[in-house]
C-alpha cells in the first residue's frame, strides 16, 4: 500500500542529518514526491534530547509537516498494541509509535524493524 504519510522514527530524524545518509537521501526523495512527513510527539521528545544544536532542530522541523500529539485515540491503541505484544517493558514506547503511525494512516519510517514486527499484525506498515 502506498502512503500519503510517512511517520518517522527517531533514527530516521538522528540519521537524515547526517550528510549523504540513506535516511537522508530518503527523506529529500520523499519530500520532492509531495509525500507528508510527521513525526509522533514522542519521537520529537527523543530527537530533542540529543544531542542536536539548534540548528539541527531548525533543519529537521523543516522536513516536518506535523509533530502529532500522543492523545486518547493514540494511547487506547497503544495499549492494546503493547497487550497484544507480550506487555514487555522495551515495547512501552515502540508501541505509543506505531499507534500514532497507525491513527495517522502513515507508513512507519525506521531502522528499527524488528522492534515494530511485532506491530505489524495490527496493521503497521513499514516503509
Amino acid at each position: 500500500m502506498a502512503h500519503d504519510v510517512t511517520c518517522l522514527d527517531t533514527n530516521y530524524l538522528l540519521l537524515g542529518l547526517v550528510p549523504g545518509s540513506p535516511e537522508g537521501d530518503r527523506l529529500r526523495e520523499w519530500t520532492a514526491t509531495g509525500t507528508r512527513l510527521v513525526a509522533p510527539a514522542v519521537v520529537w521528545f527523543e530527537f530533542l534530547c540529543g544531542p542536536v544544536s539548534a540548528r539541527q532542530v531548525e533543519t529537521m522541523r523543516a522536513f516536518l509537516h506535523e509533530v502529532i500529539p500522543f492523545a486518547e485515540p493514540q494511547a487506547g491503541l497503544a495499549a492494546t498494541l503493547f497487550n497484544d505484544a507480550g506487555r514487555r517493558r522495551s515495547t512501552r514506547v515502540d508501541a505509543m509509535i506505531a499507534a500514532t503511525a497507525l491513527v495517522a494512516d502513515a507508513a512507519l519510517a525506521t531502522n528499527n524493524t524488528a522492534d515494530f514486527a511485532p506491530f505489524c499484525a495490527a496493521g503497521l506498515q513499514l516503509a
